[in-house]
Order: structure tokens, then C-alpha cells, then sequence
């Protein structure tokens, strides 16, 4: 009650000017689009942008703490299955969703006149930015996007040059799937101070990499995913015993959720990764 007899007693243009400013946040507030969100990637940049009133729901991988960096924060928000019918009963002002997102369900939401936003796949880190303020923009958060997209500017460009005698890391994933040169995998390792074994073998698009062609070729590091609990048989070549001197050697990486999309906490991968470029090379020197 104080606070409105503080109020009361101010002079009449003041007090109207303060009612003015309150209207218009207010307004501005009410502007702000409600968001959908159909893919893993939007709904980290929507978590990280988005005012928690405008968010209708999220993708069902948005609480998975293996794919998504923000899986905690997730868990305030629904989740949707990606269905065209309880996406459009939600009534949200727009649906963001993933470059591979299901085709059918975008068109039949667009014909029930849904205004549907796709972003692309991040392959470069350069590229974060960009998104970061096409997601702003679309979110009426512009401000918060651009101190954002600034942070990664800045970082990215104090990143230093790649020494040509860099040391090699090679993804070893479970089937021996290893990733391409045109990955955010490889911007991720090539920032953080590794070149990547798969540019080195001509490798541009991920694929299967032979464990005898690894063997062969001796990487410094190997980059793996976390194993799953219980285990599986794609997950066994990764602990062949031809390659078990890089855990004993405090050689063997892994790669976590702020892997898998390009947002800002993607930075946190590429401060790991020249973390372990550092530890190597006191490695190294201590021979």
C-alpha cells in the first residue's frame, strides 16, 4: 500500500509519465510473439532469448540432458511431440523449427495459416551469430541477441591461427563413425588447437572411419561420446584394445551436449578442447 500513496503523491505529470511507461512495457510485453519450438537446436536459442512467458512449448529432446546443454532448464516448460494438430490447438504466434524438421507437419500447419520460421543446421561456428540474431529478431529480443552475438564475435576472434604441426584428434563414434570437415565438430576442434584426421584423410562429409586406417594413422587424441548405460555392440569398436592406450594416456575425449548445436554454450566445447591441446602439450614437455 505504500507504494501507491507514493505515487498519489507526486505531481500529476509525473505520475501520468510513470503510468505512460508502465502502459507501454506493458504493451511492448503483450507484442512479444509466443513461440513453439520443434527442434533441439531452436529450443536452446528460444531458452536462451525468449522471455519465459512467450514460450508455449518445446521439443520432447529439449529435457534430454545427452542432446540438449539446457536440459534443466527445459524442464519448466511443456513439451511438444511435434504433432500438427496440438501445435496449432496451443495457438502460438510462431513455430520455430530445424531445417530438417518433418516437412508434412510444416505444410499442414502453414495451410492452417501457422507462420512457421526454419533455421539452418550450424556447421561453422562463424555462423552462430547470425542465428543468434535472426532468433532475436523474430523473438522481439533483439537487444539480448545482439550482446549475445557480439560475446561469440569476440571470442571467435581471439581465437589464434591453427599451427600447421598442430596435433590430430580423430572422432571415433560407436560403428566407427567419424566426422567430416563440414561439421561444427571440426570448427569446434580446429579453433580449440587440433587439426581434425579427417581433413588430413580427405574426409569432408562424416562417414565410417576403418579402425585399421586409425590405427595406422596414430591420432594424438581421440574424440568419443559418452557410453550409454549398459552398453551397446556399436559402442564396442571404440573400446578395442587397439586403442586402449588413449584412456590410459589421459588421451580420450568426450564430446557432450554443447556439441550438438550452435548456440553460445558451444564455446564452452571449444574451451575444453584447448584445455586438452594445453594438457598435451605440458604432456609433451614433460618428456
Amino acid at each position: 500500500m505504500s507504494g501507491f500513496r507514493l505515487i498519489s503523491n507526486l505531481p500529476c505529470r509525473t505520475a501520468l509519465a510513470g503510468c505512460l511507461m508502465l502502459a507501454a512495457m506493458s504493451a511492448h510485453a503483450s507484442d512479444a510473439p509466443r513461440v513453439v519450438s520443434m527442434n533441439l537446436c531452436t529450443d536452446q536459442l528460444v531458452m536462451l532469448l525468449a522471455d519465459p512467458a512467450q514460450i508455449v512449448s518445446l521439443s520432447r529432446l529439449a529435457t534430454d540432458a545427452r542432446s540438449s546443454s539446457l536440459a534443466d532448464q527445459a524442464k519448466s516448460y511443456p513439451q511438444n511431440a511435434g504433432h500438427a494438430e496440438e501445435i496449432f490447438l496451443s495457438a502460438p504466434d510462431v513455430v520455430v523449427a530445424g531445417q530438417y524438421s518433418d516437412k508434412a507437419t510444416l505444410d499442414m500447419l502453414r495451410a492452417m495459416g501457422v507462420r512457421i520460421e526454419q533455421f539452418p543446421l550450424t556447421s561453422k561456428l562463424d555462423q552462430i551469430p547470425d542465428q543468434i540474431r535472426d532468433m532475436g529478431e523474430l523473438l522481439h529480443q533483439a537487444d539480448k541477441a545482439e550482446r549475445l552475438a557480439r560475446n561469440v564475435e569476440s571470442f571467435l576472434a581471439a581465437a589464434p591461427v591453427l599451427d600447421s604441426d598442430a596435433p590430430v584428434a580423430a572422432f571415433y563414434y560407436p560403428n566407427g563413425y567419424s566426422l567430416g570437415v563440414n561439421t561444427l565438430g571440426h570448427d569446434i576442434v580446429t579453433t580449440g588447437g587440433f587439426q581434425n584426421l579427417s581433413e588430413k584423410l580427405g574426409m569432408y562429409t562424416s562417414g565410417r572411419l576403418d579402425l585399421e586406417l586409425l590405427v595406422l594413422e596414430d591420432p594424438d587424441v581421440l574424440i568419443t561420446a559418452e557410453p550409454y548405460s549398459g552398453g551397446s555392440r556399436s559402442e564396442e569398436i571404440v573400446f578395442h584394445p587397439a586403442l586402449a592406450h588413449y584412456a590410459k594416456k589421459d588421451r580420450l575425449l568426450y564430446s557432450s551436449s554443447d556439441w550438438v548445436c550452435g548456440t553460445p554454450i558451444t564455446l564452452r566445447a571449444v574451451q575444453e578442447i584447448t584445455h586438452a591441446r594445453n594438457a598435451l602439450s605440458q604432456q609433451e614437455n614433460t618428456k
